[in-house]
């Protein structure tokens, strides 16, 4: 067993830029007054996240990739079975829970962020979509805006409560792990993160939200009897 390279650093970022966007949202929203507007920003930033990670999951580093973290139901079961073992052999990179959580955390993330686009303040600021919205939709999505956030909560909590169960019970350091990139393992890890890749990634996910935000959006029409 020696220490190899798992996570790139694309994927590390992402992961802890997830983060503090989840709580900068939270605390623009619940614990800072007249910050609605720092809202919308972080919100676009983590729709930026979430397409970036998304096509990183299909051109990252072997560990990153959907298909290398993604497995079907059988694999799923087997792997609850050893769950509670302690001798049981650590995963290299997500094992097959994991995989689909991150699936289900994308998942939530994207309605989250999607829905945003809809919101508004009820005063001065809109989602770039509300005005493409009829009633049923808005209502629709400020349903989902306010559900996915609570899901999330919930599914946040299971995260932390499976990071404690590996590393008291299971003794398998998740954390450390996800900051310096590195595992111990017998089998050969990553070479590199792909850094060039990854900018080129992040250029298109960040092009994709600009032309999502301001280009495809039509103009907010002035009210006609508005001097």
């Amino acid at each position: 067993m020696q220490k190899t390279l798992i996570w790139d650093i694309p994927t590390r970022l992402f992961h802890w830029l997830i983060v503090a966007s989840l709580l900068a949202q939270y605390a623009t929203v619940e614990w800072l007054e007249n910050k609605v507007q720092w809202h919308f920003y972080i919100g676009y930033f983590t729709l930026f996240l979430i397409v970036f990670r998304i096509i990183w999951g299909f051109v990252g580093t072997q560990h990153a990739k959907f298909s290398s973290s993604i497995t079907g139901p059988r694999k799923v079961f087997n792997y609850i079975k050893t769950l509670f073992n302690r001798q049981s052999e650590p995963a290299i990179g997500h094992n097959p829970l994991g995989g689909w959580f991150v699936v289900v955390m994308l998942v939530l993330l994207t309605i989250q962020a999607v829905s945003g686009l809809f919101m508004t303040d009820d005063i001065f600021l809109d989602g770039p979509y509300r005005q493409l919205a009829g009633e049923e939709t808005l209502a629709l999505m400020n349903t989902l805006h306010h559900l996915a956030f609570d899901v999330l909560l919930y599914v946040i909590a299971l995260h932390i409560g499976a990071v404690i169960f590996y590393s008291v019970y299971k003794k398998q350091k998740l954390v450390p792990a996800m900051v310096h990139g590195n595992k111990e393992s017998a089998t050969a890890g990553i070479t590199d993160s792909r850094i060039l890749r990854a900018f080129v990634v992040a250029l298109i996910a960040a092009a994709a939200v600009y032309v999502a935000i301001e280009v495809y959006p039509p103009a907010p029409q002035a009210d006609e009897y508005y001097y």
